[in-house]
């Protein structure tokens, strides 16, 4: 979440509260005396009719992006309006009540079970796990239960003499680096080198030493869309401890490709069907395919969770274990997560994540037939395709694509890569359930007549491309 200042931009200085509202906006009624809008950044004296703020706030919202051509997300931006009015159903009910609300309870331990079966577990029923507000929070709790059993196997060193590291790709989603601040673990990063931007096996083995809590493997980086090698990386951790002793733990962070690969890439092995693979997570509301926000986190087995991190409340006279950052939060999602689970099944989920990666290589390859563009990736793994300028474009790049694109609509990130390949700059389409092919076409052609006017090198130059940022969702 963003940390605002209440006196920045846009501060109510008085100003804004004193325009008149549209009459249409108000009651058909004098009684109502609602002459001016109310201020944005104190509260009004009384109340506005329930419609009035409505439309007060919904037209401010306009000014927003439009979420379907929102490009730059994983986040799911499209569900069916069953879902929605389910989730509205659901609103009001916490999470956290389990004695209140004992059902909504049960779907979640449903969820945890189906994942536990689709990646693999070796006793799903016997798998633990969790939903949580997003892969953010998933992976802190993955992270503490991996911090927790290195404590506990290195109980005469820490904490006083010893000081306990995560090994990962540099290309990791900044809440790995989150993680790592707020829980005082040291991060060892993998650079990228070359053509290859995730993790190298070998290059993270050899990082690893007596207090490496565990190896983060990510199956979709967020960079280029691509798969890290988590069986090699198994390996690799498997001949350190051959030749030292040192026996390291793997996370595989599949915040989106965990809801890919099961069911477009059943043959790859990357998750509990490897033994070093102790837990994994996902984002529900990313190709989990429900709104924001839903995460969950599994681990192979109840020895991977430590026990003294699991908290018991109280449920139907009996104890119900709970682990999470977050205490309150809404039911909603969790009944979504499992109201797609029911409303696909396992055909219906490889047909609508097949169809989105079919999207995602037919536009590659209307992209590079433009011919202005070197392709990265195609969406061979995660529906995710990045291209950066073709060799010979000198007079544009691809800051001034985006900008461009945006114009149009369209939301594209434009975005440099990170230690050792800060000198390549890509343009990355995330294609998720809704981006149609329909929609795909309408983005080659405004990118096919943004065209001419790049080649020109009318671009904004490089003061605009130094507030790039780059994009992890």
């Amino acid at each position: 979440m963003a940390v605002h200042r209440a006196g920045e931009e846009g501060a109510d200085t008085g100003a804004r509260g004193a325009g008149s509202v549209n009459p249409l906006h108000g009651l058909a009624n004098p009684a109502a005396d609602m002459l001016s809008a109310p201020p944005t950044r104190r509260l009004a004296p009384g109340p506005v009719p329930p419609e009035t703020a409505r439309r007060l706030v919904r037209d401010e919202l306009m000014l927003d992006g439009n979420a379907r051509l929102n490009l730059a997300t994983f986040v799911t931006t499209w569900m069916e309006p069953e879902a929605a009015i389910l989730m509205a159903e659901c609103a009001d009910k916490n999470m956290i009540d389990k004695d209140e609300y004992p059902r909504t309870a049960e779907l979640e331990r449903r969820c945890v079970a189906i994942l536990a079966d689709l990646w693999n577990a070796p006793d799903p029923e016997a798998a633990v796990g969790c939903s949580t507000t997003g892969s953010s929070e998933a992976c802190m709790l993955a992270g503490m239960a991996l911090k927790r059993r290195w404590a506990h196997r290195n109980a005469d060193r820490y904490p006083a003499r010893a000081r306990p590291n995560l090994v990962m790709g540099v290309n990791v989603q900044v809440c790995w680096e989150k993680f790592c601040a707020y829980w005082e673990v040291e991060a060892r990063t993998v650079p990228m080198e070359g053509e290859r931007f995730h993790i190298d096996p070998a290059a993270a083995a050899d990082l690893c030493d007596e207090n490496t809590i565990g190896v983060v493997g990510v199956l979709g980086s967020t960079f280029d869309g691509s798969y890290e090698p988590v069986a090699d990386l198994c390996a690799a951790l498997d001949d350190l401890r051959e030749r030292t002793g040192v026996d390291v733990p793997v996370h595989v962070d599949g915040a989106s490709g965990a809801m890919i690969a099961p069911f477009l890439d059943p043959d790859l092995l990357w998750d509990f069907r490897l033994e070093r693979v102790v837990s994994v997570n996902t984002s529900g509301h990313k190709y989990g395919l429900v709104y924001p926000g839903v995460g969950w986190v599994l681990w192979r087995s109840s020895e991977h969770l430590p026990e003294e991190l699991v908290f018991r409340v109280n449920y139907l006279g009996g104890q119900m274990p709970t682990f999470a950052l977050n205490f309150s939060r809404p039911g909603a999602q969790v009944a979504a997560q499992y109201h797609v689970f029911v409303r696909l099944g396992h055909d219906g989920f490889r047909a609508v994540q097949q169809a989105t990666r079919d999207v995602a290589r037919t536009l590659a390859r209307d992209i590079e037939a433009l011919d202005d563009f070197r392709m990265l990736t195609r969406g061979g793994d995660l529906p995710v395709l990045t291209f950066t300028t073709a060799p010979h474009v000198t007079a544009y790049d691809v800051f001034d694509v985006s900008r461009a694109l945006r114009e149009h609509g369209w939301l594209v990130p434009a975005y440099t890569f990170p230690p050792n390949r800060e000198d390549l700059s890509v343009l990355r389409v995330v294609c998720r359930n809704g981006f149609s092919g329909d929609l795909a076409s309408m983005l080659v052609e405004d990118l096919g007549r943004a065209l001419p006017r790049l080649r020109r090198g009318t671009g904004a130059g490089a003061a605009d491309r130094r507030r790039a940022t780059a994009f992890h969702h």
